[in-house]
């Protein structure tokens, strides 16, 4: 450790309630940046996965304009060759990868009490189950097994005065132009918590569909799913390497599918480190004055050391010194702390009152859990480090107005 250095080190514990007050004043924000962080993140995770988990899945094999006009001739041929394939190729990225397929038209659904148009969707029950968390949300009877059955939205089966046992017309166009016209059997009704899938959404047994529909080993979506979430751009680019060459088919990510839930996530990680540079402000001007006090009472014995031969560029880096002693020594002690608390709750989680309830209702997941990354772990405590030792330039640089003959003076 050079001469300043260690100067800066005794210097800062001349005054150590002063020194201990600025160091815990550091320690506690950075602290509270990076589990606050910490729980950001990790919140944004629980939301791509709750939204990917009740529908969209990370990614969707389609034709390429079927996502913006869903016509029920831009379909995938050959999907069970595919569907094979692709969990074949994807295996070893993630060894529980899920390909669940798909196929929706829209329909009339008719009871006694009235008529309403709805979007069905023929699924792989076993493989929804794997993939879906709306399975889960079934609330009265039971999800699909095989045959003639559907399951509804509580608002459409509501709207339509159905309960499981009763039966509902069909009626839509097949792929070929006939008319479909059949009768299902209600078997259960799911309350996902999304008002608009609880409203217009129905589904049934995919072959029962494909069947009805004209579309024999066809389907208009391959959904990817129990894939960790950092391992999407991989799964992307191999499954695109998997696809066959005709038809041409597009990979889309939970990104494009669901365009909202991004957006939402970049308007409050804005808002949240909006708050996070206030509360660095707030340490900031805090130490700031503790510097500041610390100079200024120090006048005399700096006019000492300059009557004595320091120089006042050496004066004010012995100065800077200090300031950067004590602020790496709080950013690191918040960032262990930081860490800790970030560490603790990923592994039992954060519960509110009434949160299990609600989380139980909806299939979720009862409990919030913060995450930690380098991203955490750094980016708050390097912009605390950044922005305290540019402040401490300021009272740093009033050390240049001290004049020895006049500090000598008022020795004497």
């Amino acid at each position: 450790m050079s001469l300043l250095a260690r100067m800066a080190w005794r210097n800062l514990w001349r005054n150590p309630q002063r020194s201990l007050l600025s160091l815990a004043a550091i320690a506690f924000g950075v602290t509270l940046l990076v589990f606050s962080v910490g729980l950001q993140i990790g919140g944004y995770e629980q939301m791509i996965g709750n939204t990917v988990r009740l529908l969209t899945g990370l990614a969707q094999v389609q034709r390429p304009g079927y996502l913006d006009a869903p016509r029920l001739r831009l379909d995938i041929p050959a999907a069970r060759d595919l569907r094979a394939r692709l969990e074949a190729g994807l295996r070893e990225l993630a060894p529980g990868v899920v390909v669940a397929p798909r196929a929706q038209s829209f329909v009339l659904l008719s009871s006694e009490r009235r008529s309403l148009g709805a979007l069905l969707v023929g699924v792989d029950p076993r493989a929804e189950a794997r993939l879906s968390s709306l399975p889960g949300t079934v609330h009265r009877g039971r999800y699909l097994r095989t045959g003639e059955e559907v399951v509804l939205g509580a608002a459409l089966a509501r709207n339509l005065g159905l309960a499981p046992g009763d039966e509902v017309t069909v009626l839509g166009s097949a792929r070929d132009g006939s008319v479909v016209a059949t009768v299902l059997t209600v078997v259960g009704v799911f309350e996902s918590g999304a008002r608009e899938l609880d409203r217009s959404l129905a589904q049934m047994p995919l072959a029962t569909f494909q069947d009805l529909f004209a579309m024999p080993d066809r389907v208009h979506a391959l959904v990817l799913g129990e894939a960790p979430l950092d391992a999407l751009p991989e799964l992307v680019r191999r499954t695109r390497a998997l696809l066959p060459p005709d038809p041409p088919l597009a990979v889309l990510t939970w990104e494009h599918i669901e365009p909202g839930v991004k957006q939402a996530i970049e308007m409050d990680f804005a808002s949240g480190w909006l708050m996070y540079l206030i509360l660095v402000l707030v340490i900031t001007f805090s130490i700031l004055n503790t510097f500041l006090m610390a100079v200024l009472e120090r006048r005399r014995e700096f006019g000492v050391l300059l009557a004595l031969g320091f120089r006042h560029g050496r004066l004010l880096r012995l100065v800077l010194w200090e300031a950067a002693l004590l602020t790496a020594l709080g950013v690191l002690l918040g960032m262990a702390l930081g860490a800790a608390l970030v560490a603790y709750f990923a592994v039992h989680g954060i519960t509110f009152e009434g949160m299990e309830v609600y989380a139980e209702q909806f299939n979720l997941p009862p409990y919030l859990t913060p995450k930690l990354t380098p991203f955490v772990l750094f980016s708050g405590p390097a912009v605390v480090l950044a922005v305290t030792l540019l402040a401490a330039l300021y009272p740093a640089s009033r050390v240049r107005a001290v004049d020895p003959a006049e500090t000598t003076r008022e020795v004497g």
